[in-house]
């Protein structure tokens, strides 16, 4: 155990925001999930703009690595155009 005041306000917040983190990720990985399995062009058509801006938004809070969120964009943009 952390004997300094500082070292167990660390561990609280480390704590914290990975739970914080956590749960925006995992909601991602669900949405990306729902998003593959479709199988309708408007229904993809509809949600990419949502996920891409979830992919986004985690970049940006640096929850995801950025190349990451890229590479996934453009693997779900395929996925989309070759629907029908």
């Amino acid at each position: 155990m952390a004997n300094h005041k500082s070292s167990i306000k660390r561990i609280r917040q480390t704590e914290a925001r990975r739970v914080h983190n956590r749960y925006f990720a995992r909601s991602t990985r669900n949405a990306i999930k729902v998003l593959r399995e479709t199988t309708k062009k408007e229904e993809g058509v509809e949600l990419l703009p949502k996920v891409t801006a979830l992919l986004d938004k985690l970049a940006k809070k640096k929850i995801i690595h950025k190349n990451k969120a890229s590479n996934l964009k453009s693997s779900l943009a395929i996925h989309v155009n070759k629907l029908q």
